[in-house]
This record gives structure tokens, sequence and C-alpha cells, in this order.
């Protein structure tokens, strides 16, 4: 079959999860790492969730099926193997698998590849180091296996890969950008194509995210090279190029100008269908259009997307329905979740759902709204529905947030609160801490379960979590901290926690989302107005700092970060959402303080997160989200100490926001980035006091002293003595006692030998 020949596709996703509805992937995995079982049986657990996932995605009506999404940790990963791209420093290491993981995870002597978000969803993805010596090759074994895997089972299989241009734009490479390489991926990626074609691809999805970001006119004349050259090949499957998270604006049009058959638009997250439509150079070609929203769990607005649909179809060849993005962001059914309240679970889909709108929707375009008028009428119904629930405008929260002027989030100047804090706290230089969490180890979570299934009663449950208080507390003395933490026993997620106590916010009891590797959440999902009803932490943290006399923080998860780690409602701005959160968190601030807390970390770990892709759309974004924290922040007194905590993500971009956060002490991930982030914090004239990360906590590798020695020696080049303090990368809640309490104690001795 030449290319001409491909028939066009109807209803497709972008993508699919691969942890599994149970989180099976990420068991078996963690039972692989853990010795308790070998390759074989973690590749028969994998190939198990793939056989499934494309058996119904077949009966679900979908007509072209993405393969190759499935990964035992990240996409990007899996195209630097794919690439022959993996750092020098594992190349020693014979088993693959083995390999595989040590780049991402780390092992004793080797260090992982750095880990940062992806765009602006809570995913994590590991970045390629492109070196002067990488020297690229092609390495397709698992894509192939995974084609013929799905074309056994008869499916209509669709090979996904990342493009070349995202993947050098996100990768690392030393001083330079890694998209001079480019050149040298063409031929590869042809090879690839004919390859996947030889093998029984009709079509192969390769996706450019990157293209809805602000590109240089240099890098979208890249864009027109790279897919004439991939075009130009006869020998080959149709091409489908995936764009997603936004508009691509002018890349579009360089992209419509190649002779691939196909590309996919988001028109859920700003893809303009006026401008799509009047575009000539896509009237012979395959428009995907991304109308059911991957990233969200509202229900689809049938009737707005069959509008969209039918604007295309005077404009393209074909139109096909899709998701916007993949599947991977949202959980796998919604039909798992049978404690939610039935009116909000009439206004929700997720990801079955999803599938199950798309085929709906292509039905709809095809053979006319009558054939589908049943589930019209549903949808409107439960629009309708949630358009009229009180739940959604609440008087009393929004009266209240209208007294609060600018003033309302105004502290003393930054150093007239140091004098004043220097004095109440008395810390030696460098003080030592940690972010907030400890190891929850397997009799805290079996303490919850009990409490959930009702084994044990509620001041049962609390005598437990203040024993590990306790224990936490005692292991922090005896270790030499200066400043302690309770250790988060209480909590099952810094997000989920918060959420399950507010107004506004309902919690999933099987919705699973990755977030990086074998780590996965349930997002909440707010859907509300948003109201704190009682304290959410101050009896935990109050019982914690009367065990010890030295300061224990209270932790509390910030407005940001607890939007970005939600679903989120989409019928209101999410300024105003965050200014809610806020008002709730600044309640529990002014609390903390009465209860003798004199310091207090609000931890905003998403700010960079979701800050908007195009750099015209920032300046909002950063205004509310600034805004949001200093409301949450400032209704306690200037000597009382605010930390807050960012990890993993590019913060370049943020430098200022962060400065205009105000915090008193900022910690932030550093270690797998070696420190670079200083660098822009002093470039921006940033003067408050400042904890970069001196080991990485997403690694099992203990660091010794010496290198933790060394690492403090280099951020003392950039922030004065005074200013620093000594912590790790992040949270400890995923790593075990043993190695916590080693890295610890190197990292106590390391501050002491540095004072």
């Amino acid at each position: 079959m030449t290319v001409a020949q491909q028939k066009p596709f109807t209803a497709t996703v972008l993508g699919l999860p691969r942890v599994g509805p149970r989180r099976e992937l990420k068991r078996a995995t963690e039972a692989y790492w853990a010795g308790k079982i070998g390759a074989d049986q973690l590749h028969a657990v994998a190939r198990g969730l793939r056989h499934a996932q494309l058996t119904e995605s077949r009966a679900a009506g979908l007509d072209s099926i993405p393969v190759g999404t499935f990964s035992y940790y990240d996409q990007m990963l899996d195209t630097a193997v794919l690439l022959g791209a993996l750092p020098p420093r594992v190349a020693g290491i014979a088993d693959p698998l083995e390999r595989y993981f040590a780049a991402a995870r780390g092992t004793d002597t080797v260090e992982p590849l750095e880990m940062t978000k992806w765009f602006d969803t809570n995913y994590h993805y590991l970045v390629p180091e492109i070196g002067p010596d990488t020297a690229f090759s092609l390495h397709p074994e698992k894509l192939l296996a995974e084609l013929s895997e799905a074309l056994e089972l008869g499916a209509p299989a669709r090979p996904v890969v990342i493009g070349p241009i995202t993947f050098l734009k996100l990768a690392k490479a030393g001083g330079g950008s890694a998209l001079a390489r480019l050149i040298e991926l063409l031929p590869l990626y042809r090879e690839l194509l004919r390859r996947l074609a030889a093998a029984g691809a009709q079509w192969v999805q390769i996706d450019e995210p990157v293209l809805v970001t602000d590109l240089t006119a240099e890098e979208i004349g890249l864009v027109q090279v790279t897919y004439d050259e991939l075009a130009e090949a006869t020998d080959r499957p149709a091409i489908l190029v995936a764009t997603y998270f936004g508009q691509p604006g002018d890349a579009l049009a360089a992209l419509a100008s190649t002779d691939v058959e196909a590309v996919a638009l988001d028109f859920t997250s700003g893809a303009d269908v006026a401008a799509v439509a009047s575009l000539p150079a896509l009237a012979g070609k395959l428009v995907v259009a991304g109308v059911v929203d991957g990233r969200n769990v509202w229900r689809t607005d049938l009737d707005r997307a069959l509008s969209t649909l039918g604007t295309l179809l005077g404009s393209a060849a074909h139109v096909a329905v899709s998701t916007s993005c993949s599947l991977l962001h949202v959980p796998y059914t919604l039909a798992a979740e049978t404690r939610l309240d039935q009116r909000l679970r009439s206004w929700l889909a997720f990801g079955a759902e999803k599938v199950a709108e798309v085929r709906l929707l292509a039905i709809g375009l095809s053979e006319g709204t009558e054939a589908i008028e049943a589930d019209l009428a549903a949808g409107r119904a439960a629009l309708a529905s949630r358009k009229s629930d009180p739940r959604l405008d609440d008087a009393r929260v929004r009266a209240r947030l209208a007294g609060f002027g600018p003033d309302a989030a105004r502290r003393a100047p930054a150093e007239q609160r140091r004098e004043l804090q220097r004095d109440l706290l008395r810390l030696p230089a460098l003080p030592t801490t940690t972010i907030g969490s400890y190891p929850q180890t397997a009799s805290i979570r079996l303490a919850r379960a009990a409490l959930r299934k009702g084994e044990i009663d509620q001041a049962e449950y609390v005598r437990r979590m203040r024993a590990e208080i306790a224990a936490v507390i005692a292991l922090q003395e005896e270790l030499g901290l200066d400043v302690l933490v309770h250790g988060e026993p209480e909590r099952n997620d810094m997000v989920q926690y918060f959420a399950e106590q507010l107004d506004g916010f309902a919690a999933t009891e099987h919705g699973w989302v990755q977030s990086y590797g074998t780590r996965c959440v349930r997002p909440p999902i707010l859907f509300g107005d948003v109201a704190r009803r009682n304290p959410m932490t101050v009896e935990w943290i109050g019982y914690a700092q009367s065990l010890t006399g030295k300061p224990v923080k209270g932790m509390l998860t910030g407005p940001v970060t607890i939007l970005a780690w939600s679903f989120v409602r989409d019928d209101q701005p999410m300024g105003e959402s965050a200014r809610q959160v806020a008002l709730a968190i600044r309640d529990e601030t002014v609390d903390l303080e009465a209860a003798g807390i004199r310091i207090i970390q609000v931890d905003e770990p998403a700010l960079r997160e979701l800050l908007p892709l195009r750099a015209a759309d920032q300046p909002e974004y950063l205004e509310w989200s600034v805004g949001s924290f200093r409301l949450a922040t400032s209704g306690v007194s200037d000597a009382t100490q605010i930390h807050t905590h960012l990890c993993y993500s590019e913060f370049g971009d943020v430098i200022d926001a962060i400065a205009g956060l105000d915090a008193d002490v900022t910690s932030i991930e550093a270690a797998r980035s070696r420190m670079e982030v200083l660098d822009d914090l002093n470039a921006a004239g940033f003067d408050l006091g400042v904890g970069p990360g001196v080991y990485d906590i997403h690694s099992p590798r203990v660091p010794g002293v010496d290198e933790i020695t060394m690492s403090l020696r280099a951020a003392l080049k950039a922030v004065p003595a005074e200013r620093l303090w000594v912590n790790p990368d992040c949270g400890l809640k995923t790593r075990g006692r043993v190695e916590v309490e080693a890295a610890l104690r190197n990292m106590v001795a390391a501050a002491a030998a540095v004072r």
C-alpha cells in the first residue's frame, strides 16, 4: 500500500495511560526494583495491560488506536533509548532494562537524568542530555514489538513517537541549543518510518507539542524543513503530526505547507477554529480535531464540539474526532467511582467516558445529530444541572473575598522581618531542615486502611499517628536537625489531604493519574466555591511542637499547587478559584501562629508548572498566582517566618515571581540541575533566604558527606551564609527509612563541616 492509499480514520485518542486502572504496572515495577519479581514477570504484567487497552479501545469504536505510548517510566526517556541518546554514564550497564532504570532513577554510583514538568501539566519527564559526544543511532525494537503485538490482536494500530523538534527543544545540550543536531536525527526518523511501514503500520503519529510554544522564525523554518524531508519518502506510513496544549500559530502554517497527511489540533486549549478553517493548506489533509478535553474531567459540551467539527468539515479534506491530548492525564474510568455525589458524577467524564464521547461525536458528524439525539439530551441536562447548582456560587465566600484589598497581602520589608525572626528563632548559620514529609511506612498505610474500613476508630487512628510523629521528632533530634517537621503521617497526599477538608472539593477512590515513573496521585475535583470548614493541621503540628524545644514547621500546600494538582472547575477564571483557596490557607496560617508555631511553610512546587506556554499569556497568570500566595501568607505577624518550596521545573521564566512571593525562605530543587537555579536567582537580585536542595530524593542513592559538602560550597559562591539553608530537594515520603536516615546524617555532618 502506498502512502496515497491510506484510509483516513474517524475516531481516535492521542495516547493512552499505562499504569493500569488499579496501578498494576506501578506495583509490578516496584516489585521488580525490590527483587521480588524478575523481568519476565514485569513484562508479562505490561503486556497484559497493553492487550486490555487495545481490546477495550477497539470495542469502544476507535478506528485508529495509538501504540507505543506505553512506558515503564517516561516517554522522553523511551525516545532517548530509541535514538541512542542515553548518557555515557549508563553505557556500561549491560542489561537494557537495568540501564533504562539507572537513567531514570540512578544507582549508588550513577546519577539519574534531570526531571522536570511536561509543558504545563503535572506529569514529569526525564530531560535527555545531548553532549558533543552523543552519537545518535536507531533502536526501534520496543516500538516495533508493540506494533506487532497490536496487529496480531487485529487492532488498527497507529505507532506514536515524540518528534525530533520537541525531543531536541526539551533536551539539555550544555551551552547551546540541541536543535543544532536536528540534521543528524532526520535520517533516523526516515529509517524509522520505513521500518514501521514494512512492519504493517498504515499511519504514524509524530508528537510535536513544542509547536504550541513561542518559536523563533528560524525554528518555524525548521518545522517546514523537517516535515518536508520526512514526507518526501514514499516507503512510509501516512504521517499525523500531533500538537496539543495550545494553539500552534505560525507553526501550523509551516506544517500545513508540507506533504504530511494529517495534523492534530487541541481545540480545548486555545486552537482557533476560525483561523484553522481559513488555512487553505489544510484543504487536502485530515484534521484530527481535539474537541474532547484530555486534561480535565468535565463532561464535553457535545453541541459545542459538533459546531467546531462542522466548521472544520467545510475546509479540510477529512475530519476525525479525538481527545485534545493523551489520556495519560485523566483517570481510567468513572465506573469505579461509586461514592461520588451523584449530581457531581453526572457532570464528569474520565478516560473511558471520553473515549465514548469521541465515538459519539464521530457518529454525530457522519450520520447527523438525530443519530445521537438521546445522548445530546442527556449531556444538555447534565450541563444545566451543573450551572444551577448552588455550591458553585457561595455568597458568603464571595463577599468575604471582596473585603480583601491589595493591602491585605502585604508584610513589612524582608530585612525588617529577618531581624525579628533572627531574634526569635536563634538558629545557627546554615540551618538544617527537611521539606516536610517522612517515609510513609507500611504501618502508616495499614492504619489509614483500617480507619477507612471501620476496623479502628478515629481515636485509635490519632493515637497511631501521634506515635509516628513522636518517632520522627525523636529521629530528627538525634540527627541534629535545626528546624523540625512532624513528618505528615496523617496525610495521604499534599493536595488531597487539604481538599478533603475544604468545601467545594470532591475526592475520588480510584482516580489515579501518573505523575512520574511509579508515582501516582489522585487529583481532587474542585467543582464549587471553596471554604475551610475547620482547622486542618493545627492539632497535628501543635502536638509535634509539644515534643521538642526546637521549632517545628507548620506544613501547608499553597493555593497555586492545590489548583495545579486538582481537576479545576472551568466555569470561572482560575485566578478566582486560587483566591478562594488562598483565603482558606490564610485562615490556617493564622490559627497555626496562634497555636505557637513560628515557622510556616506554604509549598508551591507547581508555580512554574501552570505558567502559560505563550509569553503573551504569562503576565496575567503571574499576577494572580503571586497574589494568591501573598494573600495566603500575609495574615501572620512579621516575626513568623514564612517558607515555601518549589521543585522539578525550569525556574528561569518565573524568577521574578519567586521573588514576588516574598517568602522569608525558599527551598528549591537544585541537586539534579547542579545548583543552576542559583545563577538565575542572583541575576534577578534575589535577596531572601534560600535552601537549594543538596541531594536528590527521587533517587535511591545515598549521597556522601563529601558530595553534600561540595554542593554547599558551590551554593555559598552564590548565596551568602546568612541566607543559606540546608535541605534535601523535596519531601521524603517515597523513600525508605534506612536511606533517609543515612542521607540526613550525612547532610547534617556536611553542614557542620562547612560551618
